[in-house]
């Protein structure tokens, strides 16, 4: 199939798959108990600010104009207004784009030190399987999620932050305070990319043409890095793409943990305060984002392995 073809197939189920998404959102919020004006307005609020606050969100129209709404906001572009209006961001896109790439630093931050642990480790895990070096692989990438979220985090801080001060802490910014949110997110991650690696050279040391190329007296490391590790890097790519959307969907517990804006921070604060303007530009955004790293992952397959390209 011709790439172009490809995209057009794969963009159009992407659209299906967010329009699904929007209305299941949509109606899930609506079906939820009690009044998003009572969270938003406050208890002191007059009714004329409240009627102000029903008027932005529609809550006065009947439920198929407020859909009809929604989708003309994400026409637009908007994704629908605040309501009310935050720090002087009209709708919801400017929000959503204030704090994505806080999110998006942190996702490539965690994956680079997911990746950088999980190869070595698999690789090692395989080439020496059956010995203590397996086992010490083994349970080194296990502990990474073997250890909750909610107190990896704290322990970071409480180690790097608090105790050695090396590290900035929560509510810093710059490069630097990426690092342990990063190795937070990373380290979780790394026990899933590390163990489908070391199953997939398992499989690919076994193969005939690697014992090919050790008989052409190739250097072992140009046989593991070159043949086995490319063949066998294809699972993982699937695994980390899927785990890259869903960081992408916010890395919760890190942000709330290092006081760090995000999209997943924003729709738990968004969810907790019944805001549905913002909950579903979120998720819509959110779902998008699963769409281009679905895809992304699918054009890497064709890089990494030539026999799917020419497919």
């Amino acid at each position: 199939m011709p790439i172009g073809a490809f995209l057009i197939r794969r963009l159009g189920l992407g659209l299906v798959s967010m329009l699904g998404v929007s209305v299941l959102v949509f109606l899930f919020l609506h079906l939820i108990p009690g009044d998003p004006v009572d969270h938003l307005a406050g208890g002191e609020a007059t009714a004329e600010q409240r009627q102000k606050i029903e008027q932005c969100m529609a809550l006065d129209k009947p439920l198929p104009e407020q859909f009809a709404r929604f989708l003309g906001s994400v026409a637009d572009g908007t994704l629908g207004h605040q309501c009310p209006d935050p720090k002087g961001k009209p709708t919801v896109m400017d929000r959503i784009v204030e704090v994505y790439p806080h999110t998006l630093a942190l996702a490539l931050c965690g994956m680079v030190v997911a990746m950088l642990l999980a190869l070595p480790l698999g690789v090692v895990a395989a080439i020496r399987r059956g010995t203590w070096v397996d086992t010490l692989a083994s349970v080194t990438s296990l502990s990474g999620i073997a250890i909750p979220m909610m107190l990896l985090g704290p322990l970071l801080l409480l180690w790097f932050f608090v105790e050695l001060g090396w590290l900035p802490g929560p509510t810093e910014v710059g490069p630097s305070a990426l690092i342990l949110p990063a190795i937070a997110v990373g380290t979780h991650l790394m026990a899933m990319l590390a163990r489908m690696t070391r199953s997939s050279m398992v499989e690919v040391l076994g193969e005939d043409y690697l014992r090919t190329a050790r008989a052409k007296g190739l250097p072992e490391h140009t046989v593991i890095a070159k043949h086995a590790l490319r063949n066998a890097i294809l699972p993982v790519i699937t695994i980390a793409g899927l785990q890259f959307g869903s960081m992408l969907s916010g890395a919760i517990i890190t942000e709330k943990a290092f006081a760090r804006p995000g999209i997943g921070l924003l729709l738990i604060d968004s969810i907790s305060e019944r805001n549905y303007p913002v909950v579903q530009g979120c998720v819509l955004v959110i779902a998008a984002s699963y769409v281009v790293v679905n895809i992304v992952v699918d054009l890497g397959y064709g890089l990494a392995d030539p026999r799917i390209r020419r497919a």
